[in-house]
C-alpha cells in the first residue's frame, strides 16, 4: 500500500519488535498447551477515503502524515489495520502487543509496535506498567487510532493535530480511589518518544525525547472528567540547515540556526475534558493549550464541543472545534519568519455527520468538515500554496471494524 523507501529502524524499535514478537510466540505456545493463562487476540481497523474542495493545500490527520488529500479521493488519510495481543500471565501479571498498520512519515503502511508492554496490579487500586504505552496527554489520545471507539470519522484535528507522539518507551503508574459510588484516578508516565516527524522532504528527528507528565480523573455516573499535564523536552533540531544555506551566508546561517533550535527546548501540554455518555446522548468538550520552548513553533490554544443522539442503530452528530496559535515576533530575517508561519494556525471547523453501527463490531460513518479559516493558518497541512485561502470543505467516509 506505500511508496518510497523505509527508513533503517532505530535500536529501540528492533528492541520493542524483538520482545513484543517474542510474546506473541509465547501466546500461542500458551494458550494451545493449557487453558490457563488467559490469551486473547483481537483485531480494529478503519477502512477511509476523504477528499476536499482545495488543491491548494493536502489535508492530513496529524502532522506525521507527510502528504494527504486534495480534491481527489484518497484512502491514506484514515485507513488503519491494527492486532492486539492480551496474555494475563498471572491474575497481578498481563503482557500486551499492538501491532498497528497506518499511513506514516516515510510514506509507507510498515507495520510498528504501538504498544509493547507488562502491567502489574499489586492490588485492585494499583497499576504499574513498563515497556512501550500510548501517550495520554490529551483525553482519548491513546485509542486515536481505533475509530471504532470514536464517534467522528477521526479524532477532531483542530485539537489533536499537535499530538503527532503516538507512544513512549517508559513506565506509568495509576491509583483509583473510590469516592463513594464515584472513582477519583490518578496516572503518572515518564518515558523516552522516538520516531520521526516529515518536514517537506526531511524528517524532524524526535528519537530520545523525554516525556513526563500525568492526568486526574474523575468517575461520576455517566460523566468523566479529566485534566492533564506533560512536557516533553526535544532531543535534536528541526532539520532547516540545508533550507538556511540557500538564502543565506554561512554566519547567518550559524545565527538562525541557533535562533530556530529545538534541541535541549521543553514544550508544555495542559488539557481538560468532560464526557457525558447516558443513553441515546453523548456529549464532549475538551480544552487545551501548548506552552513551545522553541522559537520554531508557535503556542497555541484549542478545543472542540460535540453532541451525538442515538436513533435506533443511527447516530447523528454535530461539533465545533478551533485552534488558534500566537504568531512570536522578532524574527531575524524574511527566510526565518517563512520557517516560523509553518507553525501558524487560526481557523474553527464545524463537523456534521452520522454513525451507523450496521451490525455487531462495524460501523459506517459519514462527515462533512467546513473549515474556516485565515490564509496564514497552514499549520499542518502540506503542500500549501499562495492560492491557499484557509477555507475548505472535507468529506470523509468510512467502515471501522473491531474483531
Amino acid at each position: 500500500m506505500g511508496c518510497g523507501n523505509t527508513s533503517k529502524p532505530g535500536l529501540t524499535n528492533r528492541v520493542f519488535s524483538c520482545l513484543a514478537g517474542a510474546l506473541l510466540i509465547c501466546f500461542g505456545q500458551y494458550s494451545l498447551a493449557d487453558e490457563q493463562p488467559a490469551f486473547t487476540l483481537q483485531g480494529f481497523g478503519t477502512l477511509g477515503a476523504a477528499r476536499t474542495t482545495s488543491n491548494e493545500v493536502e489535508f492530513v490527520r496529524d502532522l506525521s502524515q507527510p502528504r494527504g488529500a486534495s480534491q481527489t479521493w484518497d484512502a491514506r488519510v484514515d485507513s488503519v489495520l491494527g492486532l492486539q495481543a492480551n496474555w494475563q500471565i498471572n491474575p497481578q501479571l498481563e503482557a500486551v502487543a499492538q501491532l498497528v498498520s497506518r499511513y506514516r512519515y516515510d510514506r509507507t503502511f510498515t507495520p510498528e509496535f504501538s504498544w509493547a508492554y507488562l502491567k502489574y496490579e499489586p492490588s485492585p487500586n494499583l497499576s504499574l506498567r513498563a515497556g512501550r504505552l500510548g501517550t495520554e496527554f490529551f483525553m482519548m489520545s491513546d485509542s486515536r487510532l481505533v475509530g471504532y471507539s470514536f464517534l467522528t470519522v477521526r479524532p477532531p484535528g483542530d485539537f489533536f493535530w499537535s499530538l503527532p507522539f503516538y507512544n513512549i518507551d517508559g513506565a506509568d503508574a495509576a491509583l483509583t480511589v473510590p469516592l463513594g459510588d464515584h472513582l477519583l484516578r490518578g496516572n503518572l508516565f515518564y518515558g523516552i518518544s522516538n520516531g520521526q516527524i516529515p518536514l517537506a522532504k526531511k524528517q524532524w528527528n524526535i528519537d530520545g525525547s523525554v516525556m513526563a507528565g500525568g492526568y486526574l480523573e474523575y468517575h461520576a455516573g455517566a460523566w468523566l472528567l479529566r485534566a492533564s499535564y506533560a512536557n516533553l523536552r526535544f532531543e535534536h533540531d528541526l532539520p532547516v540547515h540545508d533550507v538556511l544555506q540557500n538564502y543565506m551566508s554561512e554566519p547567518l546561517v550559524t545565527q538562525a540556526a541557533a535562533y530556530l533550535a529545538t534541541g535541549n527546548t521543553r514544550s508544555h501540554y495542559y488539557s481538560l475534558g468532560a464526557i457525558y455518555d447516558s443513553g441515546p446522548w453523548q456529549l464532549q468538550l475538551m480544552l487545551n493549550h501548548c506552552d513551545q520552548g522553541s522559537n520554531a513553533f508557535e503556542s497555541s490554544d484549542a478545543g472542540y464541543v460535540l453532541a451525538g443522539y442515538r436513533i435506533a442503530s443511527v447516530t447523528p452528530f454535530v461539533g465545533y472545534s478551533w485552534a488558534s496559535s500566537e504568531t512570536r515576533g522578532n524574527a531575524l530575517n524574511p527566510v526565518v519568519a517563512a520557517i516560523m508561519a509553518d507553525a501558524h494556525v487560526d481557523q474553527k471547523t464545524t463537523m456534521i455527520g452520522a454513525r451507523w453501527d450496521l451490525v455487531h463490531n462495524i460501523a459506517l460513518k459519514a462527515q462533512w468538515d467546513a473549515i474556516r479559516g485565515e490564509p496564514t493558518s497552514i499549520f499542518p497541512y502540506r503542500q500549501e500554496s499562495a492560492g491557499w485561502s484557509g477555507k475548505m470543505d472535507v468529506f470523509s467516509l468510512t467502515m471501522d471494524f473491531v474483531f
